[in-house]
């Protein structure tokens, strides 16, 4: 069995003992399924989050049961196919190790390895969080505008000999401060985002139009301000008044799934599509961010907000009237946060037990 491939003696290795959990500030309870099988064979196709449901009753208990620290959550490039995560059961832990073979070599009592980062090829083959496909038109484009995100953006303010629309290959003139970038994505405002709580708009759902790249800057001394661009991929039709936002660098996709560092009380804002109900793989939006203590692979439970609902058995008071009381929430499933922005964050449907509806709950897991 191959093992890890380094450069050097360069390896990050987790502290198993040493190293507290950086789940939520609450205690964190893991554990391990009653049919966990002792070891798992790695697989193309495997994720982090199938490897995790494989052992564990709750998959986003895996940096706990790994002991991992925050660079390691944040860049987990240690597990391949071909590798064996093996149980051990008298530590309750995880652990990477390569078969044992008639000799005894390999058996994990002795070697005890922990989760490395190889450093040749880093990611290329890597096992992802999550199913990459479903989230990836998600994870460059805007989508979300954000209060202050619209100021001074630059906007196409002329087209190539009038035309209505623009498509690839064609000129764009755009007036505003291009703040030393190139590459610029268009988008049109599309849908507001009401908080399900403070009913008041928080965003608004971006429609994506396209990419454009600059051909020729405004000249200081000129006369105009105006730049020349050149549209280099339309998926809908770009006109006048559309906006422009630099292109975001290619965001890290394989975040291990964890609990966030603090404790964090969402409600489901959109279900993307437009449709009123979601279930597994499919997306929402949330009413919070990076800013309120979301990272990227945060997990959190999802619930169906308990109703109020009067009391009947209840004594009336003076009024006549019956007693109003809530109902618990119920949990209905997991999200895995895969995008996030200053109050607002996509997240993926891992698993659910009834559909998902705007105004659910969404939690740190408990």
């Amino acid at each position: 069995m191959k093992n890890f491939s380094t450069v050097g003696n360069r390896l990050v290795t987790a502290a198993l003992f040493a190293v507290a959990s950086v789940a939520s500030a609450a205690p964190l309870t893991c554990e391990f399924r009653a049919d966990a099988p002792d070891q798992h064979v790695v697989v193309k196709g495997d994720t982090l989050w199938d490897i995790s449901g494989t052992f564990l009753q709750k998959p986003w208990c895996w940096p706990t049961v790994w002991g991992m620290n925050r660079d390691e959550i944040a860049n987990p490039h240690w597990i391949y196919p071909g590798q064996i995560i093996w149980f051990d059961r008298a530590a309750g832990r995880l652990r990477l190790g390569n078969p044992i073979n008639a000799n005894g070599a390999g058996d994990p009592s002795a070697q005890r390895l922990g989760p490395r980062v190889r450093t040749d090829g880093l990611g290329a083959d890597a096992v992802p969080s999550i199913p990459p496909g479903v989230i990836e038109p998600f994870l460059t484009q805007p989508l979300i505008i954000e209060e202050g995100d619209l100021t001074g953006a630059p906007r196409i303010v002329a087209t190539q000999e009038g035309r209505v629309f623009l498509g690839k290959d064609d000129k764009a003139y755009v007036r505003g401060d291009l703040q030393g970038n190139t590459s610029f994505q268009a988008f049109r405002p599309g849908t507001p985002l009401k908080d399900p709580v403070t009913k008041q708009v928080i965003g608004y759902e971006a429609f994506y139009l396209g990419t454009l790249k600059v051909q020729a800057e405004a000249k200081p001394g000129s006369g105009s301000d105006v730049h020349t661009f050149i549209v280099t991929g339309a998926a809908q039709e770009i006109g006048k008044g559309d906006q422009l936002r630099a292109m975001p660098p290619t965001p890290i996709q394989n975040y291990v799934p964890h609990p966030p560092a603090q404790p964090v009380d969402a409600r489901v804002v959109a279900i993307y599509g437009g449709v009123t109900h979601a279930g597994q793989n499919q997306i929402v939006s949330i009413n919070r961010g990076k800013l309120d203590g979301l990272d990227i692979g945060a997990v959190l439970q999802l619930y169906h907000s308990g109703a109020t609902v009067s009391d009947s058995t209840a004594k009336k008071s003076w009024f006549g009237r019956e007693q109003q009381v809530k109902l618990p929430d119920e949990e209905v499933g997991s999200l895995f946060i895969f995008r996030t922005f200053k109050h607002i964050s996509y997240g993926l449907i891992m698993q659910v037990t009834a559909p998902v509806q705007v105004g659910d709950v969404a939690k740190s897991p408990e």
